[in-house]
């Protein structure tokens, strides 16, 4: 069937190939991921000078760390001698620079080559034009953003204005302090499907009355399929009978300082392109950060955050991670139920998408002029 074959109710998705041909997610390495603003990390994981975290954007693995200064800084992980990987490990912390394994090039937390075997006998070298190379970073919302693109893209157009877009106005985002909240809870999923099949199913509710039983039970209007995400403004209701956004319906904690009587006992849901989840609920937010290894492999970090005061005096925050937590399990596993079925011949044209998922759509339209300019 072609899509001018499809009834008006239906429209086509990608083609299966997009999700397993390597080629496909090459080019989303360097036309998606390598172009646009990438979340990284937490800026409050790195809280002291010498505290960095590798991560991989695409193709190149990236340092963030923090400078004597004070500041965040993002470099590409490569000595600037002979190409080695500076740091191997995931995290950690230095005293005062970074020293190449190999041949001991010596970069400070600035970047700026310091150090080297017999340096003092090539005089005509620029330390700063020989530092490690800088990428491009944006702190908000708590977390480190960067861009790897020679001139990243307006962040206040295509991270701000996602955000202010989904929600009517930046305000409503500026209301829950994202960047004064501490993370009560990570967990990081290791999720064998393309990273699109997660933004797909995140993106749609469709499927919630099938597998997704407590939040229904908390949001009651999910469970026909309602695609909140659609729609400026909107935030789902609580039931009736839900006291807080918990596993069981219970009592959860008190309001956020800035949530205010229009956004309580509400849910928000927000894709910022091309790898960040935001879920607000009244007293806690939660956040997600993926992470593309592979055509059918996706890392994908989420951080519970909550106020100090919760978090430092050691409050139970189990409930409040359990809902989400299952929520996570039970997305992550129709995903991978997916994966495998992108490579069979049933769905070498796609599959359709029902009027309530339609807006998945033109997020397919968006990939498709990146791929292709």
């Amino acid at each position: 069937m072609t899509t001018t074959d499809l009834p008006a109710s239906l429209i086509s998705t990608l083609p299966g190939q997009y999700y397993t041909d390597p080629a496909i997610f090459a080019l989303e390495q360097t036309r998606v991921f390598e172009t646009m603003w990438f979340c990284a990390v937490r800026s409050a994981d790195l809280p002291t000078p010498g505290k960095f975290r590798k991560v991989q954007v695409g193709r190149e693995s990236v340092l963030v760390v923090r400078g004597r200064d004070g500041q965040l800084r993002a470099f590409l992980n490569i000595c600037r001698h002979r190409g080695a990987q500076i740091c191997t490990e995931d995290s950690g912390e230095v005293k005062r620079a970074f020293q190449c394994p190999y041949h001991a090039w010596t970069y400070d937390l600035s970047g700026k080559l310091v150090a080297a075997p017999n340096l003092t006998k090539m005089p005509d070298i620029d330390r700063v034009q020989y530092g490690l190379v800088p990428v491009h970073l944006r702190e908000w919302l708590g977390y480190a953003w960067v861009s790897l693109a020679d001139e990243p893209p307006s962040f206040e157009d295509d991270v701000m204005g996602t955000i202010a877009d989904r929600l009517g106005s930046l305000d409503s985002i500026d209301n829950y302090e994202l960047d004064s909240l501490t993370v009560g809870r990570r967990i990081t999923y290791d999720v064998q499907a393309n990273w699109k099949l997660i933004i797909e199913n995140f993106m749609e509710c469709y499927h919630c009355a099938t597998i997704h039983p407590e939040l229904t039970e908390v949001l009651p209007e999910f469970a026909d399929g309602y695609a909140a995400q659609f729609f400026v403004g909107h935030g789902a209701e609580f039931g009736e009978d839900v006291q807080g956004f918990t596993v069981d319906g219970s009592e959860g904690f008190g309001k956020l300082p800035g949530v205010d009587e229009d956004h309580d006992r509400r849910y928000y849901a927000i894709t910022v392109r091309p790898t960040v989840f935001v879920n607000l609920v009244p007293d806690h937010v939660i956040f997600h950060r993926m992470f593309p290894v592979s055509v059918d492999r996706t890392i994908v970090e989420c951080d519970w955050l909550y106020t100090r005061d919760v978090v430092e005096s050691g409050r139970d925050v189990s409930r409040s991670v359990e809902l989400f937590h299952r929520v996570n399990e039970q997305d992550f596993a129709a995903c991978e139920r997916t994966q495998p079925a992108m490579s069979s011949r049933a769905y070498a044209n796609g599959g359709v998408l029902v009027p309530s998922e339609h807006h998945i759509g033109e997020f397919h339209h968006w990939l498709t002029q990146r791929l292709s300019d």
